[in-house]
């Protein structure tokens, strides 16, 4: 799978989210686009490291938000997840917008990203 782009899309409409990753061999580079207006409104880097709690791995997050955005809010859980499926470093690149959103949506945007991450682990990374 190295190398390979991988695209998992989620949602319907204005909610959609598309998440495309490419396993990089020692790490996991992520592109999360949706709503109308996809853009670059921030990154989240996760580096996996033991659990404080000395079982399975957990990670520290650098997050770079765009000034006057929140779509790190989306980066940070599934760059997360990904690291620590994979135990590898990853980066996520997000972008998502609609316009007038209100709650609901934004909570509706961001279980896509969330499952499009899970999906992402459950048939792409070794088991």
């Amino acid at each position: 799978m190295q190398g390979q782009n991988i695209r998992i899309q989620v949602g319907k409409g204005r909610h959609q989210v598309v998440l495309q990753g490419v396993l990089i061999g020692q790490g996991v580079s992520v592109l999360l686009i949706g709503g109308e207006q996809p853009h670059i409104g921030g990154v989240v880097l996760s580096v996996p490291r033991k659990s404080l709690t000395g079982e399975g791995i957990s990670c520290d997050s650098w997050i770079l938000p765009v000034p006057a955005h929140r779509d790190v809010e989306a980066a940070r859980p599934v760059a997360e997840m990904i690291c620590r499926a994979s135990g590898q470093t990853t980066v996520v690149t997000a972008g998502i917008h609609i316009h007038q959103a209100e709650a609901w949506e934004l909570e509706v945007l961001l279980e896509n990203c969330c499952t499009a991450a899970r999906q992402f682990i459950d048939q792409f990374l070794p088991k």
